[in-house]
C-alpha cells in the first residue's frame, strides 16, 4: 500500500506545472475584488435585519447564571425591564430565586442567531453588580463586555471585574491592561489615564499622526515600596497531651463557698459588693474633682530676689576671672625678672679682667 501511496504522489507531482508547489499552504487566499474597495468599510457592523433569517431558529439555545444573595432583590424589582428588552429580540428569561439563577433562551421569534449570546452575556453583567439600564446596552451591536478575571492576582476578595465598551479603537483592550497593570502592581492607573490624555490631545494633531509619540508621553519611575513584612505567631512545642481543663463556674463557687450559701445571701453579698465599687469610683472622682482646685506652688523666691542673686552669681564670677588673670601675669613677670638677673650675672662676670699672677726672680 505504501509502495502504491509513493508512486501516486510522484506522479501527480509530475504532472503538475514546473515551478509550483502541489501542496502549497494557503493556495486559495487569492485577492478578492472587494478587498481593495474603497467604498467598503470592512470595520462596519450592519444592523441585523429579520429578512435574513425568516425561518427562525431550528434548536433552541439557553443559558443559565448564579447570582449572589445580595443581588436577589435588585434583579426582582429590575427584573420587569430586563424581560421587557429581551422580548424585543424574541428572547425569553427566568429568574429563580430559590436556586439564585438566571436563565435565557430562544423562542420561534428569534431570528438573530447571535442575540442569544449577547443575552448571556446581559446576565453575567446583572449577576456582577451592574446596574440593569447600563446592562441592557450590551444588546446593541457596537457594545462589547470584557470579564477580567483578578482572582489569582490579588489576595483580597475579588474575583472578576466587568467592563463594557467597544473593541474597535483597542477599548477594552485598553481596560483590560490598566486592570492588570493595578493588580500586579506594576503602575498606578492614574498613569495609565495621563497618557491616554496626552494620546487623545496628540491625536487632534494631524501633523503628528505619523510621528513617534514616546517623547510626548510622561516616563513614571517605579519606585521600590518596602512591605511591613506579616506577623508570623510563634508555634509552640508540640505536646500529645492535651491543655489542663480550665474550672468551672461551678468549681469557683466550690472554692470560695458562694455554693452553699442561699439565695439571700447570695444577692446580700453582690449588693455589697455593688456598693463597693460604687464607693470607690465617687472617692476617686472626689478626688479628681478636688485636684481642679488645688493652687499650684507658687515661687516663695521674689523677682527682686532672683535678679540680685543672678547679678551676685555673675559678680563672683568676674572677681574669679580678674584674679586668675592677675595671678597668670604675676607668674609671667616673675619669669622675665629671673631671666633678666641670670643674663646681668652671667655678663658682670664674663667683663670682671682676671688677676695676674706675679713671679719673683731669684
Amino acid at each position: 500500500m505504501a509502495s502504491e501511496d509513493e508512486a501516486n504522489a510522484a506522479a501527480a507531482a509530475a504532472e503538475a506545472p514546473e515551478g509550483k508547489n502541489w501542496r502549497r499552504k494557503g493556495k486559495h487566499d487569492k485577492p478578492k475584488p472587494w478587498d481593495e474597495d474603497p467604498n467598503i468599510d470592512h470595520w462596519k457592523i450592519e444592523k441585523f435585519d429579520p429578512s435574513w433569517n425568516e425561518g427562525g431558529m431550528l434548536e433552541v439555545s439557553s443559558f443559565s447564571t448564579l447570582f449572589p444573595q445580595y443581588r436577589e432583590k435588585y434583579l426582582q424589582e429590575s427584573w420587569p425591564i430586563v424581560k421587557g428588552a429581551l422580548k424585543e429580540h424574541g428572547i425569553s428569561c427566568e429568574l429563580n430565586l430559590v436556586e439564585g439563577s438566571m436563565t435565557v433562551s430562544t423562542t420561534r421569534k428569534t431570528r438573530d442567531p447571535y442575540i442569544i449570546v449577547k443575552a448571556r452575556e446581559l446576565i453575567k453583567l446583572l449577576s456582577r453588580s451592574v446596574p440593569a439600564p447600563q446592562a441592557i446596552k450590551i444588546l446593541d451591536d457596537e457594545m462589547n463586555c470584557d470579564i477580567i478575571k483578578i482572582g489569582g492576582l490579588v489576595r483580597n476578595k475579588g474575583n472578576t471585574v466587568a467592563a463594557m465598551g467597544s473593541y474597535t479603537g483597542r477599548g477594552l483592550k485598553q481596560v483590560r491592561r490598566i486592570v492588570e497593570d493595578c493588580m500586579k502592581n506594576i503602575k498606578h492607573p492614574v498613569y495609565h489615564i495621563k497618557e491616554l490624555l496626552i494620546k487623545r490631545e496628540l491625536a487632534k494633531n494631524p501633523a503628528l499622526a505619523t510621528e513617534n509619540w514616546d517623547r510626548f508621553l510622561p516616563k513614571f519611575k517605579k519606585k521600590n515600596v518596602k512591605q511591613k513584612k506579616p506577623q508570623t505567631k510563634e508555634k509552640k512545642p508540640y505536646t500529645p497531651f492535651p491543655p489542663p481543663q480550665q474550672p468551672s463556674k461551678i468549681d469557683a463557687q466550690l472554692e470560695t463557698g458562694e455554693y452553699f450559701m442561699s439565695e439571700k445571701k447570695k444577692s446580700a453579698k453582690k449588693w455589697q459588693e455593688k456598693l463597693e465599687k460604687q464607693s470607690g469610683k465617687a472617692e476617686e472622682n472626689k478626688r479628681k474633682r478636688e485636684a481642679a482646685f488645688v493652687p499650684p506652688k507658687e515661687n516663695t523666691a521674689g523677682p527682686s530676689e532672683s535678679v540680685k542673686t543672678a547679678n551676685d552669681n555673675s559678680e563672683i564670677a568676674d572677681i574669679a576671672k580678674s584674679l586668675k588673670e592677675k595671678a597668670k601675669e604675676f607668674r609671667k613677670n616673675k619669669t622675665q625678672e629671673n631671666v633678666r638677673v641670670e643674663s646681668y650675672l652671667a655678663s658682670n662676670e664674663e667683663s670682671r679682667p682676671k688677676k695676674k699672677k706675679s713671679t719673683n726672680s731669684k
